[in-house]
C-alpha cells in the first residue's frame, strides 16, 4: 500500500505502465499518466452539492481536472435535456431519472466497475432499511430507478441487473423547518403546517411535486384527506388537493412560495415565516447566522429523496474511463464527508466516516451530542458543543420514510394545476 501522503496521481504514474500491459488494471486499462492530465470533466450539480472543494480534491487525487458547474434544480434539469453535451457527469435527482432515462442523455454504468458497491446502503440497492424492513414505495423510490434493462439504458429494470442508470451518492429525509422561538408550542405533525395559528407565517417550496406532497402529508395527518399514493396521485386526488390548497391560500395561510435555497433561509432568518418546507443545508445556514432553526422530526415520517451520479451519453474512450474512475472516487468518502457537514448523508456512509472526525460522525450520523464545535463545509462554525442533530441518528431518520420525492404519472396535469394555484 502507498504511504498515506502518496496521492492517486503518483500511484497511477508509477504503476500504470507496467500494469496496463499485464491486464491487472480494472479501472484504467489503457490510460497513461500524461493523457490523464489532459482530461477535464465538467460536473454539473446543485449549488449545495457542486462544491469547489470537492472538485479540487478530486483533481488532486485523480490526476485529471474536475470542474464544478452549479445550478438550481429546474435549471439543472433543463441543461440535462437541452445541453447535455456541455456536461460530462452530474448529480442527478432520482426523480429526474424519470425524465432522462430512454432519452439518450445518460449512459449506463457497468455494475462490475463500481468498486464500492458493497458499501452502498440497501435502501438504494434493494429498497430495504438496514434492519431488513421494506421501505416505502410511495413516490419515486431509489431502488425503482437504479437498474437498467440493458447496456443501452432505454428503460428501468424492476430489479438488479448488470447495468446502473447512475451511481447512488447522496440522500436525506426532509421535514418541516421551524423557528422554535417563534412557533409558541411543540410541533409534532405535518398537520401543523396548515394550522391557522400560523396564518401568514407558513411557506411552501414552489415545486409542484414537493409542494403538493408536503400539503398532502399535512392534509392526511390532519384527517382531512386520504390518498392511495401521495407520490403518484390520480387526477381526482390532484384536483381535490389543489382545491383545498386554494382555500387555504385565500385564507392567508401562506406567506411565501420559495424557489431557491437563499429565499428559504431569508424567510426563516427574518422571522417572516416560522414553519415551512425546508432543506437541511438551509437550516444549517440559518443556524450559522445565529438564528434558532430546527429541522423538526414529525411522527408521520419524512419525505425522502436522493441524488445519483450520472455519466452523460456522449462520453467515450479515455474520458468515459475517467468518468467511471471519478464515480468510484466520488463514493470513496471525501465527498460524503463534505456533504455531511451540511446535513446530507452519503450512500456509502462507512467510507465517509473515514474522512470525518469522531465528533463529526457522532453528531451527523449517530445522533449524539456534539463533543466539540463543528464546522460547515466551508469551515465556518455550524454546530455548538452539546447540540444534538434534529431527527437523531441516521438509522432513525432514514428508517422512517413516509414518501419519496416524485414525478407523478399525471406530472403535466399537476404542473398545470400547480401553476394555477401559484398565480391565483
Amino acid at each position: 500500500m502507498p504511504h498515506p501522503g502518496f496521492s492517486r496521481r503518483h500511484l497511477l504514474g508509477a504503476s500504470i505502465g507496467a500494469a496496463a500491459g499485464s491486464g491487472a488494471l480494472t479501472g484504467f486499462p489503457t490510460i497513461w499518466a500524461q493523457n490523464i492530465r489532459e482530461i477535464t470533466l465538467q460536473h454539473a450539480g446543485l449549488t449545495v452539492t457542486a462544491l469547489p472543494q470537492i472538485a479540487e480534491r478530486a483533481s488532486k487525487d485523480l490526476g485529471f481536472t474536475v470542474r464544478m458547474q452549479a445550478s438550481e434544480g429546474a435549471d439543472l434539469l433543463n441543461r440535462f435535456l437541452s445541453q447535455s453535451s456541455a456536461i460530462d457527469v452530474a448529480d442527478v435527482s432520482i426523480t429526474y431519472l424519470k425524465y432522462l432515462v430512454g432519452r439518450n442523455v445518460l449512459q449506463t454504468i457497468p455494475l462490475s466497475k463500481m468498486k464500492h458497491w458493497d458499501q452502498t446502503i440497501p435502501l438504494f440497492t434493494r429498497g430495504e432499511y438496514a434492519d431488513g424492513r421494506k421501505a416505502s414505495t410511495e413516490g419515486v423510490a431509489p431502488y425503482t430507478v437504479l437498474y437498467a434493462t440493458s447496456e443501452e439504458g432505454k428503460a428501468f429494470a424492476p430489479g438488479p441487473t448488470e447495468w446502473l442508470t447512475s451511481m447512488p451518492s447522496i440522500t436525506n429525509a426532509d421535514t418541516l423547518g421551524i423557528r422554535p422561538d417563534l412557533v409558541g408550542r411543540p410541533i409534532a405533525s405535518w398537520a401543523d403546517l396548515l394550522d391557522p395559528a400560523f396564518k401568514g407565517k407558513a411557506a411552501l417550496q414552489d415545486q409542484p411535486t414537493i409542494g403538493i406532497i408536503d400539503v398532502a402529508l399535512a392534509l392526511q395527518s390532519g384527517g382531512r384527506m386520504s390518498y392511495g399514493n401521495k407520490g403518484n396521485m390520480t387526477r381526482a386526488e390532484i384536483d381535490r388537493t389543489i382545491g383545498m390548497m386554494l382555500e387555504i391560500k385565500r385564507a392567508g395561510q401562506f406567506r411565501a412560495f420559495w424557489s431557491s435555497f437563499d429565499q428559504s433561509v431569508n424567510l426563516m432568518a427574518s422571522g417572516e415565516v416560522v414553519i415551512q418546507s425546508m432543506w437541511s443545508p438551509a437550516v444549517s445556514a440559518a443556524r450559522t447566522r445565529g438564528i434558532p432553526c430546527t429541522f423538526q422530526p414529525l411522527r408521520e415520517g419524512y419525505r425522502g429523496w436522493g441524488y445519483n451520479l450520472g455519466i452523460m451519453k456522449h462520453l467515450t474512450g479515455l474520458k468515459r474511463d475517467c468518468a467511471i474512475e471519478y464515480a468510484n472516487w466520488y463514493a470513496s468518502g471525501f465527498e460524503g464527508a463534505v456533504i455531511a457537514r451540511q446535513g446530507y448523508y452519503s450512500c456509502q456512509p462507512e467510507l465517509a466516516r473515514k474522512h470525518l472526525t469522531s465528533a463529526e460522525w457522532d453528531y451527523w450520523y449517530d445522533g449524539k451530542p456534539a463533543a466539540t464545535e463543528l464546522p460547515d463545509p466551508f469551515g465556518k462554525p455550524s454546530v455548538k458543543p452539546g447540540e444534538v442533530r434534529d431527527g437523531g441518528a441516521f438509522s432513525a431518520r432514514m428508517g422512517n420514510i413516509a414518501v419519496w420525492n416524485s414525478v407523478m404519472d399525471e406530472d403535466r396535469y399537476l404542473t398545470r394545476k400547480w401553476n394555477e394555484f401559484i398565480t391565483s
